[in-house]
């Protein structure tokens, strides 16, 4: 008699062979990562510079398919390597950097030097592809103890030597160990000494006061010295044996290249006794050293053993890489303009604005906002307008509506730093009609906002006549006051970098990206559409779909 199978047995069947099919791929996407076939091409020489501009030096974290608040998705990684090379940039390697510094050597018009820290095994896997698609060149920074440990998060020894042959990357290190020393949490308590285990598991609770191991004496909670002079000396010297001997170990060699993490202070440590060791086994055991991060730009006025990198962050957009890169280096940028259809309906005044999807990406200028305007809309008055705003919490993102040329009559409702503010301006003198903290939304923790933060959030602005009807996530915060600004006018969108974007991590970030997403604009009676970036029909399904499997993709390769 045959047996009968039961829809509970379908459902393993077809579960268990969908993910021997994810399985498979993964493998292959590792072999790939690891047995590339291609090689890296050098630039040629043909657009050298003609006076000193130096070279532009990006470090990321890390990358991975998922990413999160610090590795960035392959997807936005690829977009802004694609925008650096539409604007010109090729990578340079750690010997042109020496042979710039110490023979004069010229390099290319737009030079990029690449590297990614903490030596993470993903990386390898989901930068290598971009990498041979786009012919670059990067070091892969390591740590020293990591190669001794059998972790799959990092990259072994063996993995560096095949890396290395297949000619896309550079070795470098980030030091011998990735530690805290000094450390305080936001009720100020004294932890004292963290590995990046420890650190990692209560780093929602810290305030920004800790050090990496490296950079001062180990101090008790009143900051004075728990070790003396040549007991912070031993303790240092012995870091850097530590890091010659794994290295030498593990691939025959030292690096040339070495990152000292968290400097930034002008010298080699926080303390100046505690720099000058550094600056002894740092000059003794490598050939450059960077010892900042913020900026870009390195050119002949920088000490080849102070040099600089800027370190993008996983929630920037191209065009937010491409504004800080025109700050640092003045020179001319092609921005990301993405859907070219949809962009002919608006006008950008300031900042920089990309169409993707259904999103509107506005980029602000450094230290000021990004703004646009939809073209023929001078005549609205009495709207409707739906959006889901996506972009960091902290910073701004203001929709004005009824405005004139000049900006000296609006209403304006704008999410900035967690707050809501509906605004009028009436002949240039702009009021708060009303104030809301979002901490009532309860869709974030706001008690660890950090400057990655997102929030998406649903918001309808209705106007008719001297009333208008603000609801966020379904709340409602419409003010009772009336309004006094009844004339038509146009409607704009725009971004605004927060003032104190300052974090331990990255130390200051002054561009910021105001995230617009499924934008409908219509009669105040919804009757009639005035704009529309939704996508419809055929193409919403096939996007759909599309994010549907990205989605079930991502979570076999966060589960497997």
């Amino acid at each position: 008699m045959k047996k009968k199978i039961k829809k509970k047995d379908i459902r393993k069947i077809v579960r268990g062979t969908f993910q021997g099919i994810i399985v498979l791929l993964l493998v292959f996407l590792l072999l790939r990562a690891f047995l590339s076939t291609n090689v890296y091409t050098p630039y040629e020489d043909t657009n050298m510079q003609t006076k000193d501009s130096g070279f532009v030096a990006l470090s990321y974290f890390g990358v991975s398919r998922i990413g999160d608040d610090v590795t960035i998705t392959t997807k936005r990684f690829e977009e802004h390597i694609k925008a650096l090379k539409e604007n010109g940039y090729v990578t340079i390697t750690q010997q042109d950097i020496l042979d710039y510094y110490l023979k004069g050597k010229k390099l290319p018009e737009k030079s990029l030097f690449l590297m990614f820290e903490d030596g993470y095994a993903g990386t390898a896997i989901f930068a290598g592809k971009v990498m041979e698609k786009y012919n670059l060149k990067a070091t892969m920074l390591t740590y020293g103890d990591k190669l001794a440990i059998k972790d799959p998060k990092f990259l072994t020894p063996k993995d560096l030597k095949q890396l290395e042959k297949e000619t896309y990357w550079e070795i470098g290190t980030n030091g011998y160990r990735l530690s805290y020393i000094n450390v305080f949490d936001k009720e100020d308590t004294y932890l004292g000494e963290l590995s990046s285990y420890d650190f990692i598991k209560v780093r929602k609770e810290l305030n920004r006061k800790y050090n990496q191991y490296l950079m001062d004496y180990i101090r008790d909670e009143y900051g004075v010295p728990k070790e003396t002079y040549q007991q912070m000396k031993n303790r240092i010297i012995t870091d850097y044996q530590l890091l010659e001997k794994s290295y030498e170990e593990g691939i025959n060699y030292v690096p040339k290249l070495h990152v000292l993490m968290h400097a930034n202070t002008e010298r080699y440590g926080n303390n100046q006794r505690v720099s000058d060791v550094n600056e002894e086994k740092i000059k003794e055991m490598f050939a450059m050293n960077f010892n900042r991060e913020g900026f870009s730009i390195n050119n002949l006025e920088c000490n080849l053993f102070d040099l600089t990198r800027m370190q993008p962050q996983a929630y920037w957009s191209p065009n937010h890489l491409l504004m800080r890169i025109w700050d640092d280096t003045k020179q001319d940028v092609n921005f990301e303009i993405g859907d070219k259809k949809e962009s002919k309906q608006f006008e950008t005044i300031k900042g920089a604005t990309q169409f993707a999807e259904e999103s509107i990406i506005i980029t602000s200028l450094p230290s000021d906002a990004g703004l646009i305007r939809l073209k023929n809309s001078e005549s609205y008055q009495d709207v409707q307008l739906n959006v889901t705003i996506g972009g960091n919490v902290l910073g701004g993102q203001g929709i004005y509506l009824r405005a004139d040329e000049a900006l000296q009559n609006y209403v304006k409702v704008q999410s900035i730093n967690n707050e809501l503010r509906i605004i009028e301006c009436v002949e240039g003198m702009e009021s708060i009609v009303k104030s809301v903290d979002l901490e009532c939304l309860e869709d974030i923790d706001t008690s660890n906002i950090q400057l990655f933060s997102t929030a998406k959030r649903q918001l309808m602005i209705q106007l008719n006549g001297n009333s208008i009807t603000v609801v966020v996530n379904g709340k409602d915060f419409s003010p009772a006051e009336t309004l006094h600004q009844v004339k038509t006018g146009s409607l704009l969108l725009e971004s605004m970098c927060n003032e104190e974007a300052y974090s331990q991590r990255n130390l200051y970030d002054d561009v910021y990206d105001g995230v617009f997403e499924q934008l409908v604009v219509s009669s105040s009676d919804s009757k009639k559409i005035l704009y529309d970036n939704q996508l419809h029909g055929l193409e919403k399904v096939q996007n759909r779909i599309e994010k549907t499997w990205s989605n079930i993709v991502n979570w076999f390769v966060e589960n497997l």
